[in-house]
């Protein structure tokens, strides 16, 4: 049987990847491994026979690529918004990274041991490949695989641990507003008590109230943007339920029966947006109340309800709610494409010249003094590509981003092939080690380096004042593994935890790889 797995990679990867998201599927108390099962089952399996772990390395790189250009794409343009939110967070995990450094350093020298093999245990336990590959380089030798190999799913376990343990103890954030994951959409029929400008609503300038139908007169139309309300008007509103209740009171009164239920003269549906001439649009720009006399009140993303400001950016697959004269939906339809099928479709040229630019700017070496260099690699060259991309959303006629539910499938498969061969790689050291006196030492350092990376990572995240989701994703972007980053968001729904890791991945990435050197030599 081994003989016929060493004979063909693809078919051990694949019953790897079976397996692992089996297990990671079982319930361990209130936690569950999810793909981090695949890089276990590639420990194990890879421990029976050497030639399961050889050749892989373009799978892995493959898959991480994959993974964290998806996640930079998703995560690009909420991490350039809020990057004056996240700098002091950003400036934290730094200076937490060059205490655990040092502590690495004095750990290592108390148990006994070598500078390489603490090097390779800081790599593993904070679960940076390209340091591995730095301390390799500086020190010469394979030890640094060997304290990576044993110190990595230590990293893992012990950071899904940590994450566990603050989602379910959440703080509250001082310094930014609520996940629009936790704020749910209403809309209420107001009678118009006062004369007043559509301008003068309370939240129509900020974006936060959206108002659709306007009854007058015995007819049924949509609001138009410079609207004159008068005394008697009917109108819907729209938005989360205290900016609802604060335009209401400012026009009115609440009536009971809903405009919305008429749909005789005006109309609305949701449509997918599968255009790509729309893609990356503004709502404001489409130009919509002009063109069509309508409205776009909501816009589905995923799991969540967004309200759909003018400044709104639509991405491939979005459902858009749009408020229209009865006979334009058609109009309308052809406007935003409404074809599932088109969504489902990767566009592989922009995909394909998005992976080559970051997997390009990460074969980029720069040196730095003392002989050392850097370079961002396969990990973070496509993560800060994805993210540029991301923020851009178009260029001409390339669409950069991609439709939620292809780029979740993306991320998923490459982010199961990156831990499954991982975990081939390494299950022959593992297992060579795991059990010695010096492998039960780097095990014990790899603990102590993880919980206090951890902790004191949180204790930044918290005293800067971000919420526990930033932090959560925050953390594993800090520690820089993909399956810390999937066990927090099969925790909450919220986009802060994708930005978190997006902001902290690619900084984690540059300052370990510089601190591991100093640690090797």
């Amino acid at each position: 049987m081994l003989d016929v797995l060493a004979s063909s990679p693809l078919l051990t990867m694949m019953l790897v990847v079976a397996a692992g998201t089996l297990i990671g599927a079982i319930p361990f108390g209130p936690l569950r491994f999810g793909p981090a099962g695949a890089l276990f089952v590639g420990l194990a399996v890879g421990a029976l026979d050497p030639r399961l772990g050889e050749g892989l390395e373009l799978l892995q790189s493959l898959g991480l690529a994959l993974f964290v250009y998806t996640v930079g794409i998703a995560a690009g343009a909420a991490f350039f918004r809020d990057l004056r939110r996240q700098l002091p967070l950003m400036v934290g995990a730094a200076a937490v990274l060059v205490v655990v450094a040092v502590a690495t350093m004095l750990l290592g020298g108390g148990l006994g041991l070598s500078p390489a093999l603490a090097a390779g245990t800081f790599s593993g336990a904070l679960t940076s490949t390209p340091a591995l590959a730095a301390a390799t380089a500086v020190a010469g030798t394979d030890e640094p695989a060997v304290g990576y190999s044993l110190a990595y799913p230590v990293g893992v376990i012990v950071t899904i641990l940590v994450v566990s343990v603050a989602l379910s103890r959440p703080w509250v954030a001082r310094t930014e507003p609520d996940s629009a994951a936790g704020i749910a959409l209403v809309d209420i029929s107001v009678q118009v008590d006062r004369p007043t400008r559509l301008s003068q609503v309370p939240g129509i300038s900020d974006g936060t109230v959206r108002l659709s139908y306007l009854a007058r007169g015995g007819r049924t139309r949509v609001v138009t943007p410079d609207e004159e309300l008068r005394v008697g008007d009917r109108v819907v509103v729209v938005g989360p339920t205290e900016a609802v209740i604060a335009a209401r009171d400012h026009l009115g009164h609440r009536v009971d029966e809903h405009l919305a239920h008429d749909r005789r003269e005006v109309d609305y549906r949701r449509f997918v947006v599968s255009d790509r001439r729309v893609a990356g649009r503004t709502i404001g720009e489409l130009d919509v109340p002009g063109r069509y006399e309508g409205i776009v009140t909501r816009v589905r993303r995923g799991d969540l309800d967004l309200l759909a400001s003018d400044d709104f950016v639509l991405d491939l697959g979005d459902r858009v709610r749009v408020i229209v004269p009865r006979g334009r939906l058609g109009e309308v339809r052809g406007l935003f494409g409404d074809s599932e099928r088109k969504v489902s479709e990767i566009d592989a040229l922009s995909l394909g010249v998005g992976l080559a630019l970051g997997l390009a700017i990460g074969l980029i070496t720069l040196p730095l003094p003392g002989g050392l260099s850097f370079a961002l690699g396969s990990a973070a060259g496509p993560l800060v590509v994805g993210m540029v991309l991301g923020r851009l959303e178009r260029t001409g006629p390339l669409v950069w981003g991609l439709p939620l539910a292809a780029n979740l499938t993306i991320r998923q498969l490459g982010l199961l092939v990156f831990l499954g061969a991982t975990g081939l790689a390494s299950g022959q050291a593992f297992a060579d080690q795991a059990f010695t006196a010096a492998g039960l030492r780097v095990v014990l350092t790899a603990v102590l380096l993880t919980v206090l990376a951890g902790v004191l990572f949180l204790l930044v995240a918290r005293l800067v004042g971000v919420s526990t989701a930033r932090a959560a994703g925050g953390l594993a972007g800090f520690v820089g593994q993909p399956a810390i980053l999937a066990h927090a968001n099969s925790r909450v729904t919220d986009e802060r935890v994708e930005a978190g890791y997006a902001a902290l991945f690619a900084l984690g990435i540059i300052v370990k790889i510089l601190l591991v050197q100093f640690i090797a030599a």
